[in-house]
């Protein structure tokens, strides 16, 4: 039976268990396990790790067509205008995006503090949305919303297909 194990990766962690400064080895003591897909450095949330090479190709290939769905802060008041191009899907300097979910969304209440905090400018308001895409290129979050205009400032990962983030606590992980 594969291991499967469900982590909230803080700000700062790199999705791999050697190397310098903080990695899954910080948090994860569970031999022979490995994450399916990456989350960057930058970014926060859900990381599903296993130890089934198949499991872990279905999670992470986009051929798999699995949703990952981000929470995100964006600099600025997002328009409904870029909701919609994202949702049509836009072209990236290596390629088209498949189409997105997108929505506008309030602050989530159940937020942690993230460490540490993000930038924030007097005269520049942010927004948050929430976008699900089935793809996972390099940086492709980010690089969707500088496209339509509007800068990631703090982006959290959610939910993986059917695998959910839920009440798991920053740094903590559950076996599923």
């Amino acid at each position: 039976m594969a291991k499967i194990v469900s982590f909230n990766k803080p700000f700062g962690t790199l999705c791999q268990f050697s190397g310098e400064g903080d990695t899954l080895a910080k948090y994860i003591d569970i031999p022979n396990i490995y994450p399916a897909g990456r989350l960057d450095k930058d970014s926060e949330g859900l990381v599903i790790l296993t130890d089934d090479g198949q499991l872990q190709n279905q999670i992470s290939s986009p051929e798999f067509n699995k949703f990952k769905t981000y929470v995100i802060q964006v600099e600025g008041e997002i328009t409904d205008d870029a909701i919609q191009q994202l949702i049509r899907g836009i072209t990236l300097n290596d390629g088209p995006t498949k189409p997105a979910k997108a929505q506008i969304i309030a602050e989530p209440e159940w937020l942690w503090p993230r460490v540490p905090p993000i930038r924030q400018r007097i005269n520049i308001p942010t927004s948050w949305i929430q976008l699900s895409i089935s793809e996972g290129r390099n940086r492709q979050v980010r690089r969707m919303t500088a496209y339509v205009g509007f800068p990631t400032l703090r982006l959290i990962r959610t939910q993986i297909g059917d695998w959910q983030l839920n009440n798991l606590a920053l740094g903590s992980y559950a076996t599923l």
